[in-house]
């Protein structure tokens, strides 16, 4: 049974995704910030962490994922980033050609997601393990 680790700070969305995940027999633990989300990660070793962006700061999410991706005892855990940056500023996570400091996650969603759509990136990611 994969382990997925969710750092978000709302609530609502947790649950929403957690029960999702436990309904198909994942096994889900759940961090409020990115600090906890840190030290989850060590504590734990996740298969798969679901990262949102906005949380103590607009950008926390992007120095969680820099720093496990900076860390060779964790760089290898797919990080799917759940988000509604786009929404609330506009901007997305269209690659620009070159660009050697694009975000380090394997696959992004926008909020709200639908149930489906969070399964289907789950077991893709997973599976390219």
């Amino acid at each position: 049974m994969a382990r997925i680790l969710i750092i978000d700070d709302d609530p609502d969305i947790v649950e929403a995704m957690k029960v999702v995940l436990e309904s198909k027999n994942y096994e889900v633990a759940i961090a409020k910030s990115g600090e906890e989300g840190l030290k989850r990660v060590r504590q734990i070793k996740p298969d798969l962490i679901i990262l949102d962006v906005m949380m103590e700061s607009v950008d926390k999410g992007f120095d969680v994922a820099r720093n496990l991706k900076n860390d060779k005892n964790h760089q290898d855990i797919p990080i799917l980033m759940l988000t509604a940056i786009k929404e609330k500023t506009g901007l997305g996570f269209e690659k620009e050609a070159g660009d050697p400091d694009w975000l380090p996650v394997d696959g992004y969603c926008e909020k709200p997601l639908k149930p489906e759509e969070l399964i289907s990136k789950v077991k893709e990611l997973l599976g390219k393990r």
